[in-house]
């Protein structure tokens, strides 16, 4: 993982967001943003937010992965949350927060509106519904956040990678996802062999196609029903409270 240089990319023009809280905002409230709003090009290992320092900008991604990751203080970490178009970088400073003890990093290279955080807070200040729908995606985040916790305290390995490969199609178009096997250790928190093992009885069951750094969906609904009861409670919240988590124009798998 690394800090790099953001280069500005052409974005959709307004209101054409493809991040669903932008798509979400009203008139105002996009208005309000918009003299603000960055777009940026984000490549794969992007830091965007680092523990326990002050956040300089937030991000609303338009596509790609970003991993929010929890470290020991003797190494190593293990992801306790992820998002993509469905959020933003940096929810912290609509709680009042100005850094968080996790870091935020490009798992999947992507693009961004970014905003500076002193202008996101003033917005968030003078527009309450702005701020409502901000405190909305945090409920939905914190209950994704505690899903993983019980996924991880009670799932075989097997059943947390089936719901982290639903969560990452969620959040991408498409059926192929590049994953390596490196990523998915880190994101589960298992050594490799048991990342290898768990690819294998998913592949074996016919819901995926394991290649070298990536994975094919083949069966969506037969990987929703393999992630088991921890998938479901926060994307069913994510869809009350905000928008349908997933395009309407999907492949044929979903």
């Amino acid at each position: 993982m690394r800090s790099a240089q953001l280069s500005t990319s052409p974005l959709p023009t307004p209101p054409l967001y493809l991040n669903r809280l932008l798509a979400s905002l009203s008139d105002d409230d996009r208005a309000l943003l918009r003299p603000h709003l960055e777009p940026v090009t984000l490549p794969l290992g992007t830091v965007l937010i680092e523990p326990d320092r002050r956040i300089s900008y937030a991000h609303f991604p338009e596509d790609g992965l970003c991993s929010v990751i929890a470290s020991a203080q003797e190494g190593g970490g293990i992801e306790i949350g992820l998002l993509g178009r469905d959020g933003l970088a940096g929810v912290a400073l609509a709680l009042g927060a100005d850094q968080m003890p996790h870091q935020i990093f490009m798992q999947v290279a992507g693009r961004s509106h970014r905003i500076d955080s002193d202008a996101l807070r003033q917005a968030i200040d003078a527009s309450a519904s702005l701020r409502n729908l901000l405190l909305r995606y945090a409920q939905t985040f914190l209950i994704q956040v505690a899903q993983t916790a019980l996924a991880n305290a009670s799932a075989p390995a097997e059943e947390r990678l089936a719901r982290w490969l639903v969560m990452y199609h969620d959040r991408l178009d498409g059926d192929d996802l590049s994953v390596t096997h490196e990523f998915l250790s880190l994101m589960l928190g298992v050594r490799r062999p048991t990342v290898t093992v768990a690819l294998q009885m998913l592949e074996g069951a016919g819901l995926i196609r394991a290649r070298r750094g990536r994975v094919v969906v083949l069966n969506r609904s037969g990987l929703v029903e393999a992630a088991g009861e921890a998938y479901g409670p926060a994307e069913a919240e994510y869809e009350r409270l905000i928008a349908p988590l997933r395009r309407a124009a999907q492949s044929p798998s979903a």
